[in-house]
Formats: structure tokens, C-alpha cells, sequence
């Protein structure tokens, strides 16, 4: 049998070959990074432990909050909306070149979105079921499905600004984060009705998005304006944490009276601002690293199940608990409350299993978003097979 390195190689290669030219690596690279990142983040910040008797969800960040860190590496929505915006904006503006109507542009764009989606809901309404029949609290398949169901607010927000791109895609990113700011005082510093802060929803993931259309139309071809991002987005995020009252965790901490992802804050929007900054001025050097074949291969690999890591990464999570109680003891790190730094060193040790989990749900459920056999067989599965299929397939920009 061929050495795996070797196997690897060639596949690297001939996905480098086929990449055309013109090729912006460093957009599929960002967007890598960003599905990893919340990946990675909601393994790290989930536990599913038995304390409770069943399985109960909880956070480390609740009980060890000096991990607030941890959020600012991990929490990388602000990415994946600024790669959305630069290749929404883009995108219409090239079919609107080449005559296609906006309904089947943006139909083409939110199938591609919501067709994985399908299988999962799917399969967790019969997994309810059947959990319920066979005498599961009612109150952990609740909690299951909410950990399944709750990240999918994100696709429900993008598709929205997918399809509103002719008319936000020239929008200045000033105006939504002015709204954010007016809605935070409100709820905040006049005693505002809390649902007001539902308009941050919209409002502060326009602002990555909007910057990623500017960045589609050149805005960012100096340097100087993603240092100015990064600068503006840092001073105001260290201000809001430091003097305006607002948590130093970029991700919902349960138990917290105030949290900046649910609905967003004004600091996590900023904190994107200091995101999306960073990553245009890292754009150079990512650019280099991606002319590497294996680089831009696992790039390409990554881009091409987007869709399917993102959906299935939680219940891959969840199996692999599931599984560990068939051992008859609370295993550390996987069933023990995130109540401590032995926890984390622990839960570092199971992101591999995880990782093995969501390759078997990968190999299971990728079908749904690489279209139907026709489509697979001419491109997206051709490349796991031989690495030879067209770069535009394979990376999905």
C-alpha cells in the first residue's frame, strides 16, 4: 500500500494544478479558519457532564472566567461574515455582468446554504423520538437539541444578508455600528425594553459583511485601512470591557446577566471590527503559506464540506459523550463538571476523538451538500478520490 504521505502529496498536487491562477486563496483560507475556529470553540466552552443526573450542558467559562481569553481566538463569526460579504458582493456583481437575474442568483446561493441543513434536522427529529420513547428525560433530548439546533441562528442571519446584498453591499460599515451603539445605550443607559437589543442581530453582522463588500471593491488595497480596523476595533473593545460594563467573554457564558453574543453587544461587534482587521492584514502572508500544495489542500478540503463540519461538529461532540457512558464511570474532561484547569487539560485530550467523530459524520452526511450524484461524480467527491477536480468546485467561493 502507498505511503499515506505520498498519497497526500499527489492528491496536494494535483489540487494545486487545477487551482486557476487567478484564484484568491486567501478567502477559502479565512473562511477555513473561521469554520474551525467555532469548531474548536464550542468544544472547548461545551460540556455535556451527568452532575445533574442525564446530561446537563455548562461552560467552564462559568466557573473559571480567567478563560475569557480563550473566546477571542476561538469566536470567529465576525471572519466568516466578512468572507461572506466579499464573496456575496462579488458574486452579484459578476452575474449581474453576465445577465443572470437576482432570484436565480441568490436561489443558487441560499440551496447551497440550507440543502445540508435538511439531513440534520432529520435526523434529530427522529433521534427525539426515539430517545423519548425509549424513557430519556424529556429535559436532556431538550437540551441535546438545542445544542444541535441553537448555532443554526447563524445560517438564518447570513442567508438574510445574502440576499439583501444589492442593496447592503455598498452600505458604509459606519451606519449599522451606529445603530448598534444607539440600540446598546438604550437597553443599557436609558433603561430600554430588552428586546430592542434583537436589532443588534442584524445590525452588528452587517458590519463584517459590509466591510467584506468594501473589501470586494478594493477598499482594502493599502494596508492602512485594516491597521485603522484593527486599531479602532482593539482601543474600542479594551474601553467597552474596562469601563463600559461589558464581559470580557466574546461568547454567551451561562448564568451571566449580560452577554455579548445573545443578542450581539456593541463590544463583539467591535471585537470583530479588530477581527476582521487583523485578517485583511495577515492576507499577505497567508497568501504565500497557501502557494504550498498541502496547504492549499486541506484548505480546499475544508472549504468543501463547510457546511457539513459546521452542522455536524455538535452532534459529533455529542456521540462521542454518549458513547463514553457505556464505560459505567463519569470519564474526565467528557462527563465531569468544567470546574477547573484539570478539566480543560482533560478536554484537550478528547479533541482528536471528537475530530475522528466528525470525519465518520463527514463521510456520512457530505453528500447533502455536494449535490446530487451527477454533480458529485464530476467534481466534489471526484477530488477525495483523485484530488483532479476543479479548484471553483472544490473551495465553493
Amino acid at each position: 500500500m502507498r505511503d499515506p504521505r505520498a498519497r497526500w502529496a499527489v492528491m496536494a498536487g494535483r489540487i494545486d494544478a487545477a487551482t486557476p491562477a487567478d484564484r484568491d486563496r486567501t478567502v477559502d483560507a479565512l473562511r477555513a479558519v473561521a469554520i474551525l475556529g467555532v469548531v474548536l470553540g464550542h468544544w472547548l466552552v461545551t460540556s455535556l457532564n451527568t452532575a445533574k443526573g442525564g446530561l446537563s450542558a455548562s461552560s467552564p467559562l462559568s466557573y473559571t472566567p480567567w478563560l475569557a481569553p480563550m473566546s477571542w481566538v476561538f469566536q470567529t463569526l465576525a471572519v466568516f461574515f466578512l468572507v461572506g460579504g466579499h464573496v456575496g458582493a462579488r458574486g452579484y456583481a459578476s452575474a449581474r455582468a453576465g445577465g443572470t437575474a437576482y432570484g436565480e442568483w441568490v436561489g443558487r446561493r441560499l440551496g447551497r446554504l440550507f440543502r445540508p441543513v435538511a439531513a440534520v434536522l432529520v435526523l434529530w427529529t427522529v433521534a427525539s423520538v426515539a430517545m423519548l420513547a425509549a424513557g430519556v428525560e424529556y429535559g436532556t433530548v431538550r437540551g441535546l437539541v438545542k445544542l444541535v439546533l441553537s448555532p443554526l441562528w447563524f445560517l438564518l442571519v447570513f442567508a438574510g444578508l445574502t440576499a439583501l446584498t444589492p442593496l447592503v453591499a455598498r452600505l458604509n460599515p459606519l451606519w449599522p455600528l451606529a445603530v448598534v451603539a444607539v440600540v446598546d445605550v438604550w437597553r443599557f443607559a436609558l433603561g430600554g425594553p430588552g428586546w430592542i437589543g434583537w436589532v443588534n442581530v442584524l445590525g452588528g453582522w452587517l458590519v463584517p459583511y459590509t466591510l467584506g463588500a468594501a473589501w470586494s471593491r478594493g477598499a482594502f488595497a493599502r494596508r492602512t485601512p485594516a491597521a485603522l480596523t484593527l486599531a479602532g476595533g482593539v482601543a474600542g473593545t479594551a474601553a467597552l470591557v474596562v469601563w463600559g460594563g461589558y464581559p470580557a467573554s466574546m461568547v454567551g457564558v451561562p448564568g451571566a446577566s449580560i452577554s455579548n453574543l445573545n443578542p450581539p453587544t456593541l463590544a463583539v461587534v467591535t471585537f470583530g471590527l479588530a477581527q476582521c482587521g487583523l485578517a485583511l492584514l495577515v492576507r499577505e502572508p497567508l497568501a504565500r503559506a497557501m502557494r504550498g500544495p498541502g496547504a492549499w489542500a486541506g484548505v480546499a478540503l475544508v472549504n468543501l464540506s463547510a457546511m457539513t463540519v459546521f452542522l455536524w461538529h455538535q452532534t459529533a461532540m455529542m456521540s462521542v459523550t454518549a458513547l463514553g457512558l457505556l464505560s459505567g464511570t463519569d470519564l474526565p474532561g467528557l462527563h465531569t463538571v468544567p470546574d477547573s484547569p484539570a478539566w480543560l487539560a482533560a478536554r484537550l485530550m478528547w479533541l482528536p476523538v471528537f475530530a475522528a467523530m466528525l470525519l465518520v459524520c463527514w463521510a456520512a452526511f457530505r453528500v447533502h451538500e455536494q449535490g446530487g450524484p451527477e454533480r458529485r461524480s464530476s467534481g466534489a467527491s471526484h477530488v477525495v478520490r483523485t484530488g483532479a477536480a476543479p479548484a471553483a468546485v472544490v473551495t465553493r467561493a
